[in-house]
């Protein structure tokens, strides 16, 4: 494998991001309609540098602004919305070695990053009552771990390099243990079955007496015992995907209804996007989308600020605007991809146009957490001051 390119600031990462989505661009619906998954395409994507923008300058990366990083995923996204998921695990681990890995850790898996390599994702399993209960264990085994379990929602490890895998160590605390993709006794099952997110491959992970070195393993607990921006920087990772199929889904509709749509009779006008209440709805759904990047811009400089001097109010700050602008990017994107037939009309429903991928990408990936929670935790410190909890689901 050739090195990947170095990015070395965040004009350079935009750029980037623009070309490599022009590039993706014209498959997309192809890939979902086929569940053809994109292993050319993630080479490429992270022989772009794009993986390693959030590595941090003193080890060789660009540390771009929490508010580029999330306009890259965004434009990755629209262009194809599960290429832009697949390395979000990959990013959201990139922190965690970032907060609380030793400076050898540090080194060796930046330093590999950089170069091109993908961290995956092993971390929740379907038989727990809970995402966060966990039930595979690290076993002493001489100077090293053995692991036994199963994984699912494995997005990313099909095309990883490395499997960062959630465990519970001998003290009963969490832990991550990252291990080589070509371990043996690890495997990776193409079995993601969703009707959205199609071609993530975020399928199972199985784990027979996987041989992990004590020196790849990181004190996950620690990222949340003190104020940290481990959940914030997670989380706005989703809300950049969810607003990219929002921007898909209304570029599509506007293309639609250009192009192809009819007016309705009682508009008595000549096309479609003359139609006043058509040009109404339009409007609205560019305000949303709007609203919803701005809260995302909003929250990026709150992480950054949290990131920079991390404590009670400043990770609580970008945490809360975090969870808001979720809430923004997923009632857009589902909003859109719906209001897209209805606007577009019946025409835009045929197979060969694939148009649902919007929708169902949207239901599907907005499930990841719970949005009602998020109100929760907003109202409930609003109200009664009490913090939001700290874990990589808020």
């Amino acid at each position: 494998m050739s090195e990947a390119q170095r990015i070395k600031n965040d004009e350079q990462a935009l750029e980037v991001a623009r070309r490599f989505a022009d590039n993706i661009r014209a498959q997309s619906a192809d890939r979902d309609r086929e569940r053809r998954l994109p292993v050319e395409e993630i080479d490429r994507f992270s022989q772009t540098g794009l993986w390693g923008i959030t590595v941090p300058k003193e080890y060789g990366g660009a540390a771009v602004s929490t508010g580029t990083f999330t306009e890259v995923v965004a434009i990755v996204s629209e262009a194809d919305a599960s290429i832009g998921q697949i390395p979000q695990n990959h990013y959201a681990n990139v922190e965690e070695i970032r907060l609380i890995g030793t400076e050898a850790q540090k080194s060796f898996f930046f330093d590999r990053i950089l170069r091109g390599e993908r961290l995956g994702n092993a971390a929740v399993e379907r038989s727990a009552k809970t995402v966060s209960e966990n039930q595979t264990r690290l076993v002493p085994d001489g100077d090293a771990y053995l692991l036994t379990g199963e994984k699912f929602y494995c997005t990313g490890a099909l095309f990883a390099h490395w499997v960062p895998v959630r465990v519970t160590n001998p003290e009963g605390q969490r832990v991550l243990a990252i291990v080589s993709r070509l371990s043996e006794g690890l495997t990776v099952i193409d079995d993601w079955s969703a009707f959205g997110q199609r071609t993530t491959a975020s399928g199972t992970v199985i784990l027979k007496n996987v041989r992990v070195n004590k020196d790849h393993i990181l004190p996950s607990y620690e990222a949340y015992r003190r104020p940290t921006t481990r959940g914030p920087l997670s989380q706005i990772i989703h809300v950049a995907i969810d607003i990219g199929i929002a921007r898909a889904a209304v570029a599509d509709t506007i293309e639609f209804v250009r192009q192809s749509s009819r007016p309705w009779i009682d508009a008595k006008v000549e096309r479609a996007s003359d139609d006043p209440l058509t040009i109404h709805e339009i409007g609205h759904l560019e305000y949303l989308l709007h609203a919803a990047e701005a809260l995302m811009e909003r929250a990026a400089v709150k992480v950054d600020r949290a990131a920079a001097e991390p404590n009670e109010n400043t990770v609580t700050a970008a945490a809360l605007a975090v969870a808001e602008a979720k809430i923004a990017a997923t009632e857009i994107s589902i909003l859109a991809a719906n209001k897209l037939f209805e606007l577009a009309g019946t025409q835009s429903t045929l197979e060969k146009f694939n148009l649902d991928r919007h929708w169902r990408n949207a239901r599907v990936h907005t499930l990841h957490d719970p949005v009602r929670w998020k109100y929760h935790a907003l109202g409930n410190y609003y109200l009664n001051d009490v913090p939001p909890p700290r874990h990589a689901w808020l």
